[in-house]
């Protein structure tokens, strides 16, 4: 993903909130690192579309908070093997 480091960063957001998905997702789908996901929308994003910014940082404020709950989940899936 040799780009504008600023399209991304705008296609990522775009994704994020049209999917409401999480950075995981997101970094898988496009093929970068959950690192750069964070700093295209945390760093980046916010200098040239704040507006676009709020939004995804909207969705990845929700995933945050319920993201205990997902561990919980997933743990005990695997323990019951299913």
């Amino acid at each position: 993903m040799k780009e504008n480091m600023e399209e991304r960063a705008e296609r990522l957001a775009l994704y994020i909130i049209e999917n409401r998905t999480t950075v995981r997702a997101a970094a898988r789908k496009f093929g970068i690192s959950k690192s750069t996901v964070h700093k295209d929308i945390s760093e980046r994003l916010p200098q040239f579309n704040r507006p676009l910014y709020l939004q995804a940082k909207e969705v990845l404020d929700v995933n945050k908070a319920q993201r205990h709950i997902r561990g919980g989940i997933a743990t005990r899936n695997k323990y019951r093997g299913g």
